[in-house]
Order: C-alpha cells, then structure tokens, then sequence
C-alpha cells in the first residue's frame, strides 16, 4: 500500500508531501489543476522514463519519493539484489536534474530505472483514462485474459523459441551441406598435422626445462665441482675452518659461558654445510651428459615451432587449439547430421504443440468466466442488455503466444450482435466498458490466491458517464477499496462522494509562477468541493445541500447494494 508520496520541484509543483491511508481515495480539482501529476509522479518513481521536461522551471532538478509498505513475496528479490529487506516499508526516490540525467535508489541504495520498473508490477497497477484503446490490441487482449485466468505462458514461449531454433539449424544446414563438408574437410586435415605431432598438455614446459638442462650440462658439473672442492674437499674448505673455529671457542667456554650460543650457531652451519655437500655429490654422480637425448628435444622443440608458426600461434598454445579444433569438428558433424536435426525438429514441435494446446484449453475455459463477468458489471454500468464476449481466434502460424489470438466483442444493447470492440462508436460505451473490466478483473484479483498488488489507481476512467452509473462507478471502487488500497481521479461527484479520503488540487500564481497543490479536505471543505463539482465556481445553498445530502447517503450505503437502494445504518 502507498504510504507517503513527496515532490520536489516536478512540472508545477514546487514542494509537496501527502499521507495516504488504505481504503477509497479521490483526486478531484479543475481542469488543468494538475490532477495526473501525482500520477505522474508515482509513474517515474517505478521506473517510467523520465527527461529534463519534468524539472519545475527554473529548478536544477526535480524529486520524486514514494513509500509503500513492503509487500513480503519482494523481501527475496530486495536481498538478493543487495537491497535492506529487513524493514516494513519500500522507499523508492528518483532524481531527474535540468539536463534530463536520472538517478535512483531503493532502500537508500543506489538502483537502476530496470529494477523500479521491476517493482511495480508488484505494487500498483494503474488503469488510465483512454484504458480501452489498448483493449483494442490482441497483445493487450491476450495479456489481460492470461492474467485473469492466472495462465504462466512462459513456458510455451520457451519451448516456441526451441522449435525456430531446431527449425533454423536444420533449414541452415540443408543450405550449407557443401560449405558444411568442405571446412570439415579443412579442419580434418589441420587436426591430422597437430595429431601426428600428438602435443601433451604440459609438454612444452617440460621440453624446454630439460633442453635447457642438457644444454648447459657441463657448466652445471663445473659449478657443482667447484662448490664441493670449497665445501668439504679442498685444502682450505670450509668444513674445515669451520671446526677449527668451534674447537677454539669450545677450548675458551669455561671462561665465559655466553660464547655457547656462537659455538651452536656453528655447529648448526658446519651440519648445513655438510648436507650441501652431501647433495652436490650425488649430484655429480647422478648427472650424465646425453648428447644424444639433447639431439632428441632439439627435434622435437623444432617440431612444436614449426607448427605453432604455421598457424600463428604460440607454441605452449598447441594443446588448447588441438582441443578447440576438435570442439569446432564434432560441431561441424552434429550441424551437418540431418537426419539428428530432423529428429530434433520434430521433438521441439510435439513439445510446442502440448504447451500450446494446454495453454488453448486454460484459455478457451477462462474466457466464458470472464465475459460473463464483465457483462455483468456492464448491466450496473447503464448498459442494460448489452452484452460482453471474448473470441478466441485460431493463427494461420504458431506464435510465442500460442495458437490462438484474442479479441474483445460487445453488444451495448439488447439485440444488438456483437461487434469488435475498437468499433464501437460510442465515446462513453467504450469508457464504461473499460471500466466494467478493469473492475472484473480487479475483484478477480482480490479473490486470487497471489492477491496482486496492493494499490490500484483509476485516472478518470470513468470520462464519459454520469448519473446513476456515476453513482455505481463510485459504489463499486469504494467496495473494492474495502479490500485495496485504491486511488482515482475524477470529475464526477458521484464517485467523489464515496470516498473515504479526498484530497483537491488546485492551481495558483505564486510570485508571478503557476503553482500546483494538493491539499486532503474534510467536513465544510469537502461539501464545498462536491457542490464545486456539481455546479461550478458559484456555490449555491442547492448546491451546498446536494452535496451534503450525497456525502451523508455515500456514508450510510451498504457496500454492494444496488443503485438507488434505502440506506442502511452502519
């Protein structure tokens, strides 16, 4: 639910901060007051687009920030996106400076417009005042009666996404069979040359340590002999001085007990020195010059440089690219099996084909429900008789969608047969009906068992109608605001009449500037604004009287009853 809504310096507004409760709330004020801007507004802060037009001139930019209670199926989706999931509400703030530049946060992070847009679907749905244009468009169509009857086609867009993709890698290769045939020819032959050279893994680091070695093999033995003569073997080697030293510190100890910790240090050098020379020993004794193994690697290095400069890369590169070409083989041999690219054809068809037809048969149950339901709410609407249908229409091709598209027919009286809905004529038909559906849906919504969101808005949905149909347009949103929370602009007293919050914006100059404000009314305020709206600027007493008279018969109406009905004492 929408908690808080503040402005900053967006279009006329210059400061603005309201408090929204649940149930039934009303814009109303002028025309050209500004009503859609909150609306506006609340747009952006989900993620709609934004440019520099929004800035209140003069200003460097504007703010929008919106507060909802934070619905509990998004607390994974804010901690996984490194969002504060912990507490009870959802901040949500855009920034929109003069150069059109926008920026946005969630929680007091730092967001991008993509995750605002993906907020809400989750917390608001809005329903505009030209609504029924886009129930003109099969997508439009289709979507709304997928959602109503709470149908996932997800899955059948993945398995139609499967079949074109078998369907272009079979049509691909029976175009390419020759092309196909001679770069696998190609790639065999490369594959033999570095094949007959058989390239180990880690070979060529291997090759080139032991080639260094033996290449350098007599100057290894000359340092090795040298370093052992000055060990242990010379006249003068180390191992010897070094215990003539801790013989004449161990003849002189007793006289000073301190010079232990040199003699220690000596006798644990004079240990490490005879394992050095213990070491080089066996070294030179282990250690054969091999001309002929030399000879060997030089081949055999030579071989890796060869090939390598043949095909321009690095020799320690060969392995990997004997493994890429044998990779880019066996592709070249699966995309140039047709008889597997068929089979596989086939199999993403029969899979399209029982998602499709599953889809078809969620789709051809929901509609009737559907249909009925709205016509229904059209008998409440002033359109005695009329009658609503969904027509299911089969595609000359599958589509991602399914089989079928769907199209919106309407009778708007008795009698009358069923016409597609973008040619009804009447300006107000096509309103109320439009209305009569966002309202199904709406009531289907709240008896779902994944309740949808919690805030939806109607922005003068209701052009186009008045008198006792206005009255039910106003019985109905404040019956569906007993379970959401639900905001309308309207020009109609009736509607205004029933709701449980009102708030009026109006336009003035401030220091030369055209302003915008939105200010809650109740009491005097609110009888005046409803007789505003039943008569104009001129506030007769007949006016005054109507409109207390409306607001007190709102106030004591049963949720549900019928147009016209007694009043009931709540």
């Amino acid at each position: 639910m929408l908690r808080r809504l503040s402005l900053r310096d967006f279009v006329i507004v210059p400061e603005l901060e309201l408090d929204f409760s649940g149930g039934f709330a009303v814009l109303t004020g002028e025309t050209g007051a500004g009503k859609s801007i909150l609306i506006d507004a609340l747009q952006l802060a989900l993620g709609s687009r934004g440019d520099a037009g929004v800035v209140r001139e003069q200003a460097a930019r504007a703010e929008i920030c919106a507060e909802f209670d934070r619905p509990e199926a998004l607390r994974p989706w804010l901690d996984e996106a490194g969002f504060d999931a912990e507490a009870d509400t959802l901040l949500l703030r855009r920034v929109i400076d003069a150069q059109g530049k926008s920026r946005a946060w969630i929680n007091g992070g730092a967001a991008t417009v993509a995750q605002l847009r993906e907020l809400a679907d989750s917390l608001l749905d809005i329903h505009g005042q030209h609504a029924w244009q886009g129930l003109t468009r099969p997508a439009a169509v289709r979507a709304l009666l997928d959602s109503y009857a709470e149908l996932d086609t997800a899955p059948l867009a993945r398995t139609h996404a499967a079949w074109k993709q078998a369907s272009e890698a079979l049509a691909g290769a029976q175009q390419r069979q020759g092309e196909l045939a001679r770069e696998r020819e190609r790639l065999a032959w490369q594959l033999g040359e570095i094949e007959r050279l058989a390239p180990g893994a880690d070979e060529w680091e291997e090759l080139s340590s032991e080639h260094q070695r033996l290449s350098h093999a007599q100057s290894l033995m000359d340092g090795a002999r040298s370093a052992v003569e000055l060990l242990s073997e010379g006249e003068a080697n180390a191992e010897d001085l070094t215990q003539r030293a801790i013989e004449g510190l161990q003849a002189v100890l007793d006289y000073d007990p301190r010079l232990q910790q040199a003699v220690d240090a000596l006798l644990g050098a004079q240990a490490q020195l005879q394992d050095a020379a213990h070491t080089l020993g066996a070294y030179l004794h282990g250690e054969d010059m091999d001309p002929q193994r030399l000879q060997q690697l030089d081949e055999r290095l030579s071989a890796w440089m060869a090939l390598a400069r043949r095909y321009r890369r690095q020799a320690a590169e060969l392995p990997a690219l004997h493994q890429e070409w044998k990779n880019e083989l066996a592709a070249l041999d699966a995309a140039s099996d047709l008889a597997a690219l068929e089979a596989a054809l086939q199999q993403a068809a029969r899979a399209y084909e029982r998602e499709a037809k599953r889809v078809s048969s969620v789709r051809a149950e929901a509609a009737p429900r559907l249909a009925s339901a709205v016509t229904q709410a059209m008998q409440q609407l002033g359109m005695a008789g009329g009658s609503f249908e969904i027509a299911l229409l089969a595609q000359e091709q599958p589509q991602s969608f399914g089989m079928e598209s769907a199209e919106f027919l309407v009778a708007g009286h008795a009698g009358s047969t069923p016409r597609p809905l973008a040619k009804v004529a009447s300006g107000g038909e096509l309103s109320r009906i439009a209305l009569a559906i966002a309202v199904t849906t709406c009531q289907q919504q709240l008896g779902s068992a994944s309740a949808g969101v919690g805030t939806l808005i109607f922005d003068e949905i209701d052009a186009g109608v008045g008198g006792a149909v206005a009255e039910t347009v106003g019985r109905l949103m404040k019956q569906l605001g007993r379970e959401r929370q639900v905001l309308a602009v309207t020009h109609l007293p009736q509607v205004a009449a029933c709701a449980d919050q009102h708030y009026v914006v109006a336009k003035a100059l401030r220091d030369g500037v055209t302003c915008s404000d939105v200010q809650p009314v109740a009491g005097e305020a609110r009888v005046a604004e409803i007789a505003r709206m039943l008569g104009g600027e001129r506030l007769s007493s007949t006016s005054l009287a109507h409109a207390q008279e409306m607001l007190e018969l709102s106030a004591h109406t049963v949720p549900g009853a019928k147009p016209g009905s007694k009043k009931a004492k709540s």
